[in-house]
């Protein structure tokens, strides 16, 4: 068990119709080897039972507490709707907080996931983002989901250390938070740690409510976080190939162009781009190398 010295954590975890989840997420957190010093639930306009499951554990564990998110909008899509729901809780957090995490209302965390999380960030200092790997049900199996990358954290279960939270200007209320965050973060000095062994089950596939849509934002976060064109161009192809689907090629590029065409502000500064763009190209020829 972790000792009274070690960094102290908080969760914040937006919900919107996670009836069929949320109890089981809720449960694998409430038997965490190392508890949280504060897990706020935001629920995000439901119109099923999670507020009365989430209400079931605020009633039980004294370290939980929800909020509404006061958002009218029935719409759940990814980008802006899960981070604005995600500021509601920031908003109501206790500051004395070391690690934030960011969690989806359907996973599964193994028992020692945050004693493991808090024991890399306290071991390395130049940490800033860490994290598990996703793992999706097939055919009776816990299998690994094939997107993104294995040197990424995955946006339902991140954790971030105060000071790159604070250097990386939090979480930007955008498609792409997720991957710009971890860019920003290595502009500004930190590391990103995969934890491999901390295996999270994801209760419902990436993008399963809303692929095509996904799809589309997917292409215009990519104008936004500055790749270019090209750069947009080879992270479609490679989505639609692990998806196998050629549509997801063509619905990611129309809405790279539909960013531009519309003007669409980036949420990056044009030296941030420079060096994302500068990371983007270095791996992508690190991988034709090893390939070659």
């Amino acid at each position: 068990m972790p000792n009274e010295n070690n960094l102290k954590y908080s969760i914040i975890l937006p919900a919107h119709n996670e009836e069929k989840f949320i109890g089981n997420a809720l449960e694998s957190i409430v038997n965490q080897t190392y508890l949280p010093m504060e897990l706020i639930v935001v629920d995000d306009n439901s119109s099923d039972s999670t507020a009365e499951i989430i209400r079931e554990f605020v009633e039980k564990y004294p370290f939980i507490q929800t909020i509404d998110s006061g958002n009218p909008s029935e719409a759940h899509e990814p980008g802006t709707k899960i981070v604005n729901a995600f500021y509601k809780g920031f908003e109501k957090l206790n500051p004395n907080w070391d690690v934030i995490a960011k969690l989806d209302a359907d996973v599964i965390l193994p028992p020692d996931y945050f004693e493991k999380i808090i024991q890399t960030f306290q071991s390395d200092k130049k940490t800033g983002i860490a994290g598990g790997i996703a793992m999706i049900e097939e055919n009776g199996n816990w299998v690994y989901e094939k997107i993104g990358n294995k040197k990424q954290v995955r946006g339902p279960f991140k954790s971030y250390s105060k000071d790159c939270f604070e250097k990386i200007g939090g979480l930007k209320k955008s498609i792409g938070w997720d991957t710009v965050d971890e860019l920003l973060a290595r502009y500004y000095g930190f590391d990103v740690k995969v934890l491999p062994e901390l295996q999270v089950k994801l209760q419902k596939p990436t993008g399963k409510n809303y692929q095509k849509i996904h799809s589309e934002k997917t292409g215009e976060g990519f104008y936004k976080m500055d790749y270019g064109f090209w750069i947009s161009l080879i992270a479609s192809l490679k989505a639609s190939s692990n998806k196998k689907s050629f549509s997801v090629l063509i619905s990611m590029l129309k809405g790279y162009y539909k960013a531009r065409q519309n003007s669409h502000s980036k949420i990056v500064t044009k030296e941030e781009g420079k060096f994302i763009r500068s990371y983007r190209w270095k791996g992508i020829l690190n991988r034709l190398v090893n390939r070659a």
